[in-house]
């Protein structure tokens, strides 16, 4: 810590960040039970420490005031944004532990109260790992959060405390990207990646709660930046961001390894063509896999519902019976999906659910549905960013088509395809749910930040007309589906079935589709004829 303040951060910086981390310390502390004093203690050094690692990752990236402005707005957003919740859902939101405790998300409210459990009591903080303890998966984030708990706030149970690490830490992820994305692909795509990745209102939601999505998106940051400084910049260093991303995805989320691995194999395969990589690092490779299924398969085992399965066949199995556990949730959960269900054949059931989770959660619906003012804010901005992001992911793969460098090419079509393949598990693991399958998809948020923003310049270097007829379908979804909410929460007698909604959807994307490959293909023959 002391060579980081010495190289990246001035006495000017240190001074300011130590005063407001005192003031707004004092603010949160006033928020919550126990002694004022060890609070303000508590929150001023972990605002302290965050924003001094904040501002050496903004320096150490080179990106200029920009980034330095980005990285603590994207703080500032993810913590405020936590803090204003956890005041206002007690008094504007449900009559159900989680709203009158201040928690947006379910397993944020548990993992909170099981962390303090573990922090309060005389057991090692290695119980988190226990059976006993079933609110985080995998334990690691448990852990994390009674440690602190317990070295900081040993007098009482300060919820709030935790919001700082995970906004700190969704904010640190973004100096990483912009310089790694600028390396690869230039400026321009860095930084509207990086526009995306701080205000994509998911993240923000994710980043000023106790889940452990926030710390998943920045890991995979550190892996990629350590990825691109040893493969394209030949820096050894690089593998201490690589070994702390893996390390971290073992101890948060094994699944997240294993994506990774594939991930970066089929970009290493790719780019280096011929070039078989050394035996050392292969061996590497596979211990990882080793142990990220090992620590996967004995964490979906806690209970020990698969005994004797192998961790492959307790992956597949625990795999097999989520989704289909998924699929029976969400037809229960709605009567007009109980009702589709039967009317379609049961091998349609599963691309029924994928299509469904891709466009959750539903614009239209959060428009329109019955709710208190706090929910109707949150439904909005979560829907509104997502119909803004997929538009761009859609268009993603011709994006990086159209870059010269036939291996860059490629490694860009294998990032579409992997992003594309997880947005469909993540799908089918939420079973279309409107709040596990988006924070799920979320992971990914990086990828999705970069693939976006090479669609959004290829849209403007003379592919406009692409990006304006893929928002036209967009808006066509949400007006036949519109009217679909609104006849269903008005009580309005009349409204569209549900497959003559789908057919008049798919005629519609059907004639923008084709009208526009024959405007654009008129339009080169023109230009044929001209030269």
């Amino acid at each position: 810590m002391g060579v980081i303040l010495k190289k990246w951060i001035s006495p000017t910086d240190a001074v300011l960040c130590l005063s407001g981390s005192i003031v707004f310390g004092a603010i949160l502390a006033f928020l919550q039970p126990g002694n004022k004093l060890i609070g303000v203690a508590a929150f001023s050094s972990f605002l302290l420490v965050s924003s001094l690692l904040m501002i050496a990752a903004a320096r150490w990236s080179t990106g200029g005031k920009i980034i330095l402005w980005m990285i603590f707005l994207a703080f500032g957003l993810r913590l405020a944004g936590g803090v204003l919740l956890y005041i206002l859902l007690p008094v504007d939101g449900y009559a159900d532990p989680d709203d009158r405790a201040g928690f947006v998300y379910t397993d944020a409210h548990r993992r909170d109260d099981q962390a303090w459990q573990v922090a309060e009591s005389d057991r090692p903080i290695l119980d988190a790992f226990s059976r006993k303890y079933a609110a985080d998966q995998y334990g690691g984030l448990l852990a994390f959060y009674s440690f602190l708990f317990r070295i900081f706030s040993p007098d009482a149970h300060r919820s709030l405390l935790l919001l700082i690490p995970s906004a700190g830490i969704a904010a640190l992820g973004l100096p990483f990207l912009w310089r790694t994305t600028s390396l690869l692909w230039g400026e321009q795509i860095a930084v509207t990646a990086g526009w995306i990745y701080v205000l994509y209102p998911e993240s923000v939601l994710l980043g000023g709660a106790a889940m452990r999505e926030p710390y998943l998106i920045t890991l995979g940051v550190f892996a990629l930046a350590g990825f691109v400084m040893i493969l394209y910049e030949k820096k050894r260093n690089g593998w201490i961001l690589l070994g702390v991303g893996f390390t971290g995805f073992l101890l948060i989320s094994p699944v997240a390894a294993l994506y990774m691995i594939l991930l970066f194999g089929g970009w290493y395969s790719l780019r280096m063509g011929r070039d078989r990589p050394p035996w050392w690092l292969l061996a590497l490779i596979v211990l990882v896999f080793i142990a990220s299924l090992s620590i996967l398969s004995a964490a979906l085992n806690r209970q020990g519902q698969f005994e004797g399965s192998s961790p492959v066949g307790i992956v597949f199995e625990f795999l097999r019976s989520a989704v289909s556990w998924d699929v029976y949730q969400l037809e229960r959960s709605s009567g007009w999906i109980q009702k589709l269900f039967d009317e379609m054949p049961g091998w349609m059931q599963l691309p029924f659910v994928v299509i469904y989770g891709i466009f959750q959660p539903v614009l239209p619906a959060a428009l329109v549905e019955p709710t208190t003012l706090t929910w109707r804010t949150i439904g909005i901005l979560r829907a509104a960013g997502w119909y803004a992001l997929l538009p761009l992911l859609v268009l993603s793969s011709f994006g990086f088509y159209s870059f010269k460098e036939p291996r860059d090419r490629w490694v860009g079509l294998w990032l579409c395809l992997l992003v594309w393949l997880w947005i469909i598990l993540a799908a089918l693991r939420g079973g279309g749910d409107q709040w596990d399958n988006p924070r799920y998809r979320a992971i990914l948020l990086l990828w999705q930040a970069i693939l976006a923003a090479s669609a959004w310049h290829w849209s403007l270097n003379g592919r406009k007309p692409w990006f304006l007829r893929v928002i036209a379908m967009e808006g066509i979804f949400l007006i036949v589906f519109g009217q679909w909410y609104i006849s269903r929460y008005m009580q309005i007698d009349w409204r569209m079935d549900f497959a003559t909604m789908v057919g008049i959807i798919l005629a519609c994307w059907a004639l923008i589709g084709i009208s526009g490959w024959f405007i654009d293909r008129r339009r080169l023959t023109g230009q044929d004829q001209s030269l």
